[in-house]
């Protein structure tokens, strides 16, 4: 075996099972060695029933005596339900909607059951174990791996048994003084300690090398790559002599001091011969658009063409209104483009753009398709940028020769991710809201106030207002347990009989969710119900009520920006979070929504709850996804990682000696084809 073999080498790896592993992205042999576990369960030392204590995490082996019919159900969920003895004692092993089970077990065979003990009315449970046939069942200390459907944890664990010849195989990149100096083991005694811990200090020096590994491999990618998109390029340097200040005098409001700050910055940068690139990170209603106005109106007055590019027609559609219309005043010409926009008009638009007529033009991700062509570009702006990946950055930065790069967020970036994600930018803070702006009142609550909840939107109605009611999922799901959107919308029908109840989610047609959103602002809808869809949405000032069902399956940032939707009129505003069950990390995102408005100190406690994956999707930013780093719990390793980087870089900037060769190779496997090293 090698390591390139595809995966269909091992016994047992069929086209259904090399599919279900496809979805895993393992698909060679050497991807199988460098799939990492996600846990461990210590077998070593399996203990007896009556041994056993609430809150203890152990395995169990135990006889099956009863198996009761899954026609039982509580709280609407199907329910397995074991009864499993030893010499000891007895307890209850329950699987939900575990349908697929009721075959597995046999009355009166043994199983190991590892999981951790609750008690419930006195009874010892286990609830949702992991179990094997206790004459199949491993010992010692066995990997937990991220698993697909179709795929066991035992399949898994044989396949990493037959490729463990492959461990000596795999390069070890890092020279011996780097290892030396940092105290790290040999790639093959990580990955053989990683897969098969043997005690606990030699698991530890193998993540600790395969952290360090990944985190210098992310580094060193993300440096290289920055140096060359920089190399022997000038930027485009605005006239000082246009002049912004007609256009700021003629806003209907004036700016904040923070966005009178950040639009100085950016004058700065943009009549400055280096390209700008920086970041304007603002919160949910700072007023970024406004400064990007002025950046675009500084553009063209400059002699060049600019672009805005939304993640969404719904928020691409409300720039080119705004914008367009003030613009207009001006005698600047904006155009629009997005996969909505019909073949004539797009074919016209296309013309304007390449001739130059066109001086501004706002849209989605239609704007960096081949077709589109710019005269002169001189100026790149994407909103909420995070939603976009690398090569749509890239791709929009080269529709012109190096222009200056502006890109926003209303996502605050936790202080502890910035330096990864955006290290080779300026940043800018609008830490300031206009005034009028009023926080919104947020209340974090369980399902039995539900009612209460919906008694108090309906006296809202009553005084004219408008309502959002957010959930996580568009329908039910037996293996989710959540209210959906379509379930709510019909019950708020009911409850709301007198209004006009509308519902809107991600699966409809962007016609159809168009017109939603523009009949909620002209105030023809009065309860909006929707999934996260609206997370980036319109501004509708009379709505004043945020609801959000099943909270707890929403990360801090994400109910932050929902929470942003409301709140942006002058009358009081109020966000009710309707949390299912009490775990001690919905309580935390609970207190931290009513305690706290502040979007930055919400992202950087939603990173030390959930981690950067979850919080925002580590591809979206232009992040490889990491197998075994996490950036918020080994920023150490990852400066020391960065340090390393360093050096290696000013040594050999295009990895280009033989040393660095092995290197260069894990950097083009992590980040695959998001990020052009030009080396």
């Amino acid at each position: 075996m090698e390591l390139k073999d595809k995966v269909t080498q091992l016994k047992g790896v069929g086209p259904k099972k090399a599919q279900a592993l496809e979805k895993l992205n393992i698909r060679t042999l050497e991807d199988m060695v460098f799939f990492l576990p996600r846990d461990y369960e210590d077998r070593r030392n399996r203990l007896r029933i009556g041994q056993l204590a609430e809150d203890m995490t152990g395995a169990v082996e135990a006889r099956v005596t009863m198996i009761v019919p899954d026609g039982y159900r509580r709280g609407g969920k199907q329910l397995l339900r074991l009864l499993v003895s030893d010499d000891t004692g007895s307890m209850e092993v329950i699987f939900f909607n575990a349908r697929y089970l009721k075959n597995v077990f046999k009355q009166g065979e043994s199983y190991l059951f590892f999981g951790k003990v609750s008690r419930n009315f006195g009874k010892l449970q286990m609830v949702h174990p992991e179990f094997e046939r206790a004459s199949e069942a491993g010992s010692g200390i066995l990997a937990v791996y991220p698993l697909t459907k179709g795929i066991s944890q035992r399949e898994m664990r044989n396949w990493q048994e037959a490729v463990r010849p492959l461990y000596e195989k795999a390069e070890d990149f890092l020279s011996d003084e780097m290892k030396s100096a940092n105290r790290l083991c040999s790639l093959r005694y990580a990955l053989e300690n990683v897969h098969f811990p043997e005690e606990k200090q030699s698991l530890l020096e193998a993540k600790y090398r395969l952290i360090f590994d990944e985190l210098l491999v992310l580094q060193t990618g993300m440096m290289a790559a920055r140096a060359a998109a920089k190399e022997g390029k000038d930027g485009i340097a605005f006239s000082r002599d246009a002049d912004i200040s007609e256009y700021i005098d003629s806003l209907p409001y004036s700016l904040t001091e923070a966005q009178s700050r950040c639009v100085r910055e950016i004058e700065e940068d943009l009549e400055s011969e280096k390209a700008m690139n920086r970041l304007v990170q603002g919160d949910v209603g700072s007023g970024k658009t406004a400064v990007a106005e002025i950046a675009l109106y500084k553009a063209v007055k400059s002699g060049w063409q600019a672009v805005l590019m939304a993640p969404t027609e719904i928020l691409a559609r409300q720039h080119f209104d705004g914008i367009g219309s003030a613009f207009r005043a001006h005698g600047i010409r904006v155009g629009f483009l997005s996969s909505s926009v019909g073949a004539a008009e797009k074919r016209e638009t296309l013309e304007k753009i390449k001739t130059g007529q066109v001086q501004v033009v706002i849209g989605t991700h239609a704007v960096i398709q081949p077709e589109v062509e710019f005269a002169a570009l001189g100026l790149v702006i994407t909103d909420e940028q995070h939603r976009f990946g690398v090569r749509q950055r890239v791709k929009l930065r080269e529709k012109g020769r190096n222009p200056n790069v502006l890109v926003m967020t209303a996502t605050p970036i936790p202080r502890t991710l910035s330096v990864v994600l955006y290290g080779d930018m300026d940043v800018s803070v609008i830490d300031q809201l206009p005034p009028g702006r009023q926080p919104v009142r947020t209340r974090s609550i369980g399902q039995e106030k539900r009612d209460l909840c919906y008694d108090f939107v309906k006296k809202q109605l009553e005084m004219g207002r408008q309502a959002y009611v957010v959930t996580p999922l568009i329908e039910g799901s037996e293996s989710v347990d959540a209210r959906s959107a379509l379930q709510v919308s019909e019950e708020l029908r009911k409850r709301f009989s007198g209004y006009r109840v509308s519902l809107i989610h991600g699966a409809m047609k962007q016609a159809e969710k168009d017109e939603i959103m523009d009949a909620f602002h002209r105030g023809s809808i009065d309860v909006l119900v929707a999934t996260v869809v609206i997370e980036v949405g319109i501004n509708v000032p009379n709505a004043t009520v945020m609801v959000v069902e099943n909270a707890e399956r929403f990360g801090l940032a994400q109910l932050h920006q929902l929470r942003g939707r409301v709140g942006r009129g002058r009358e009081k505003s109020y966000c009710f979070l309707i949390f299912e069950g009490q775990s001690e990390i919905a309580k935390k995102r609970g207190e931290i929504m009513e305690r706290s408005s502040d979007g930055f100190f919400i992202a950087e406690e939603d990173l030390k709850l959930r981690g950067p994956g979850e919080i925002f999707g580590t591809r979206q930013h232009g992040l490889p996804d990491l197998n075994i780093a996490d950036l918020s719990r080994h920023l150490k390793i990852m400066n020391h990682a960065r340090g390393e980087a360093k050096v290696i870089l000013e040594k050999d900037p295009k990895l280009e000696s033989a040393e660095n060769s092995g290197l260069k190779r894990r950097i083009t496997r992590l980040f695959g084809e998001d990020l052009n090293l030009d080396l």
